[in-house]
């Protein structure tokens, strides 16, 4: 899990960066990123919605293994960024972990977090 820190609080911020975040697309998920000069660390956000899955069990083990990715990850990060994972298709629940966190990986890369 990331830590309070890392974290969004409040649905404002996470539009700010739907809007105007930069995107990297895949058949897996979305990832949007933009720099935030106003903070001191980065923080991470995971959305898995109900058309994705019905099942909260399942969109949590989602959002888990991708947590799990994003915490390994986030100090390596060289400015404070806002990073938000769109997950498109239940598959990722089922991917093996290696497979998702190259996927990711080259899409955070892709969307300009460094």
């Amino acid at each position: 899990m990331l830590a309070q820190k890392n974290r969004f609080h409040g649905h404002s911020s996470l539009k700010y960066v739907y809007r105007n975040g930069t995107a990297s697309r895949s058949r897996l998920f979305v990832v949007k990123a933009i720099e935030n000069k106003r903070r001191k660390t980065s923080r991470c956000s995971v959305v898995v919605s109900k058309k994705v899955l019905k099942s909260a069990v399942g969109r949590n083990r989602i959002r888990r293994r991708i947590y799990h990715i994003l915490h390994e990850d986030i100090e390596s990060f060289t400015a404070p960024y806002d990073v938000v994972v769109i997950v498109y298709t239940s598959e990722v629940g089922f991917l093996p972990f290696d497979e998702i966190r190259a996927q990711l990986k080259s899409q955070v890369a892709e969307a300009g977090v460094k």
